[in-house]
């Protein structure tokens, strides 16, 4: 296919995405129909269902858009040097998500594109995809730590990416759905967890 076609498409994809952002801000997730967003896209509804299926798919799609937003904002936080902590790379991606998570946020839709992932084979493929290229940058993360002394020369930076990135969706569903837990007392947590690069405590 041409690359100008395939630049096109992207385009009139986006514009379905940018329009669907909209309806959900103004009208909710919930409250929002696939012919609002035909009308906010200016599109037909054979032109948007040639990219979307559905709904559903469309929330997928704007979820995973925010994961890769966040996989770029960490990776040029961890080839920053000095190496930054593992507390300073969290705090960093919290306040990010923080910043994203209002009434109609997109890190909102970010719970239910998990959960139309284990029903839904193409959500499956958007989520699963994001979730891989977030894991290599903490595998990244983890041999540079590994380069700088911070973990043990044997260790498997794999696991230890399986490990962190556990802490995202954790951290994601309390803020949401309990309230009370800023990046700060993550970063607290993880500061205490994993207090690699930080400062000697004096007298410790």
């Amino acid at each position: 296919m041409p690359r100008v076609s395939e630049e096109h498409l992207e385009r009139r994809r986006q514009q379905i995405l940018d329009a669907a952002r909209l309806c959900f801000a103004r009208k909710g997730f919930h409250d929002s129909s696939m012919q609002d967003v035909f009308a906010e896209s200016g599109l037909s509804a054979g032109a948007v269902y040639r990219y979307f299926k559905s709904k559903d798919d469309i929330i997928a799609a704007l979820a995973t858009q925010t994961m890769i937003e966040l996989r770029g904002t960490m990776a040029e936080a961890i080839s920053a040097e000095p190496l930054p902590t593992p507390a300073e790379v969290i705090t960093l991606i919290a306040r990010n998500i923080v910043a994203r998570s209002g009434p109609e946020g997109p890190v909102r839709l970010a719970p239910q594109a998990w959960s139309l992932a284990l029903v839904n084979p193409e959500a499956t493929g958007y989520v699963r995809e994001a979730i891989l290229a977030m894991r290599g940058v903490w595998e990244d993360y983890a041999e540079r730590m590994r380069a700088a002394g911070w973990l043990p020369a044997d260790a498997d930076t794999h696991a230890v990416a399986v490990a962190i990135i556990g802490l995202l969706p954790g951290f994601i569903l309390q803020h949401l759905i309990i309230g009370d837990i800023t990046p700060e007392t993550l970063a607290r947590g993880v500061r205490t967890l994993l207090p690699y690069g930080e400062p000697a405590v004096p007298g410790g």
